[in-house]
């Protein structure tokens, strides 16, 4: 393949992962924004993002097969066929309801772009790069979506709403239905392997993990004890997890090898990138709640996310340059490092803190997470590859599995963390505030004060300081909170740094004791 034709597939494959990450993250960034066009709570609002979730974390597996059997040309014009027809039924959204069930159709259509993303990203590379620079510069155009959402919502919740973002979504799918069209992939030999059990196993998934992002998504908001259905919701997930375990262990073919997901090497991995999803999740999960809690404004944070998108490009492709099995290691080591100090950096806000203050620390996050998951996943891909093709599907949901219900469930313990954590802050700080305290008094007469001309009652205007008082400490016990969650992130990526250099050593005595390899023979 000639340099500008891989050149076309490397920009048609970053367009396609642009235009599946936008449709997930519109919604998700806005949560506060649409929710008043759709007259819903926050709460309510919130079950647009679990209701896309809850179908695309686990239909990624069912595709594989899908692919194998009815081959890649078909795959990918039904594919974004469907993406297109859903985008448009964007557009008849009136209310809460409607949203919820376009957004569950969402979920299931999107889940083609993404596989597509990686396949032409693929493409554009002789086999003996696929793995390497190729698997670095797709899984870096995963990270795009979410600054680049950032940079461009706020301009469309101004312009028009909800229809305004879903609109712009449109647009993206129906540039993307003509490069699948004029821009085929290459073919390749399918054959039937769809069993009827398989499609018993796989329902089991989708239940068992639609259930769980369910509960990851809306438990945080209902609260995990207060809300029975979490239970019966998180129940249901268990038991279809179980029986899909019993069915595939009795099973001469399985669709997922249960036994080797149980080895050691794979539990390892897993941990792995479960532990990496967590420390990626600060990113998203703690820092753009921070700043929302600061009361920035766009304007303010839109050079941030700029940053954050060119630290995450530059990020990725140096990983394409140091994707090597002997450096794989050294590159964790990298990553991990960046993800410790930036957060520990961050853990040092205050109400006071601004994103210029964040530009290196953010820089640090974006940079090491587009640095850490390529050699990750082409060590397992790797692992899977070596015992035959058939372990690719089970690959598959290890991969899924981490990144989706992983990337879920850092979100959710570190919302829960953060709220936990604030009412401990808030309840020290509210110990301090006594009315005997000279410093409380003035600091009360000095709030009041600017509500003088205003409020001509004079009991009214007492009141105002303590009210004042109270927004301003439960300003500072936030803050307090999301300090202590970034440098529980920080915490973790230094314990993962030490658990590496740990497995490093053992690997390096393990082998000077077996000494130095055998020469072939002459």
């Amino acid at each position: 393949m000639s340099a500008a034709k891989s050149a076309v597939y490397i920009a048609c494959s970053a367009f396609l992962f642009l235009t599946q990450g936008l449709g997930m993250n519109l919604a998700l960034a806005n949560l506060n924004q649409v929710q008043g066009s759709l007259s819903a709570t926050s709460v309510e609002a919130a079950w647009l993002s679990a209701a896309y979730m809850a179908p695309n974390v686990s239909l990624s597996i069912a595709l594989v097969k899908i692919r194998a059997q009815y081959g890649l040309r078909r795959f990918a014009e039904i594919g974004i066929v469907g993406f297109v027809a859903v985008s448009l039924m964007n557009v008849f959204v009136s209310d809460l309801h409607s949203a919820i069930v376009v957004r569950f159709i969402s979920g299931i259509a999107a889940a083609p772009m993404s596989t597509l993303g990686f396949l032409y990203m693929l493409e554009a590379f002789p086999p003996a790069r696929k793995l390497t620079v190729g698997l670095a510069l797709a899984l870096t155009c995963t990270t795009m979506s979410a600054p680049i959402t950032r940079l461009i919502s706020p301009t469309l919740i101004e312009y028009g709403q909800w229809h305004a973002l879903y609109t712009l979504e449109m647009a993206l799918a129906l540039i993307a239905l003509p490069i699948i069209y004029l821009l085929p992939l290459a073919p390749v030999p399918h054959a039937k392997v769809i069993q009827f059990m398989d499609v018993l196993s796989y329902l089991l998934v989708a239940i068992a993990f639609g259930c769980l992002a369910i509960v990851l998504s809306m438990g945080r908001l209902y609260w995990w004890f207060e809300a029975p259905w979490l239970g019966v919701l998180l129940t249901l997930s268990i038991a279809a997890l179980t029986t899909v375990v019993l069915i595939e262990l009795n099973r001469a073919v399985p669709l997922i090898d249960v036994r080797w997901l149980a080895s050691k090497e794979i539990v390892h991995f897993t941990v792995v990138l479960l532990t990496f999803r967590f420390v990626a999740s600060e990113q998203s999960a703690i820092a753009a709640n921070f700043y929302q809690q600061l009361g920035l404004q766009f304007e303010q944070v839109a050079t941030l996310y700029w940053i954050i998108l060119g630290a995450a490009v530059a990020g990725g492709l140096l990983c394409a340059v140091l994707m090597n099995p002997q450096h794989s290691e050294r590159v964790h080591v990298l990553a991990l490092g960046l993800l410790a100090t930036g957060a520990y950096m961050d853990s040092q806000a205050s109400s006071l803190t601004r994103p210029e203050q964040m530009y290196l620390s953010q820089a640090m996050i974006a940079a090491g997470t587009a640095l850490f998951l390529p050699p990750a996943m082409a060590r397992g891909f790797k692992a899977a590859l070596s015992k035959g093709p058939s372990y690719i599907l089970s690959f598959f949901v290890v991969f899924m599995f981490t990144q989706n219900i992983g990337s879920l469930a850092g979100t959710a313990a570190f919302g829960t963390f953060v709220a936990i954590r604030e009412k401990f802050h808030a309840n020290i700080l509210a110990e301090q505030i006594v009315l005997s305290n000279p410093l409380v008094a003035q600091r009360l007469n000095q709030l009041a004060a600017a509500y003088n001309k205003v409020v001509g009652d004079r009991l009214l205007l007492n009141g105002e300081g303590p009210a004042l008082l109270s927004q301003q400490v439960t300003r500072e016990a936030y803050i307090l909170a999301y300090n202590d969650a970034f440098l529980l992130a920080s915490m973790i990526a230094l314990c993962a740094l030490a658990g590496l250099f740990l497995h490093m050593f053992y690997k390096w005595v393990t082998q000077r004791k077996a000494g130095p390899a055998p020469l072939p023979a002459a």
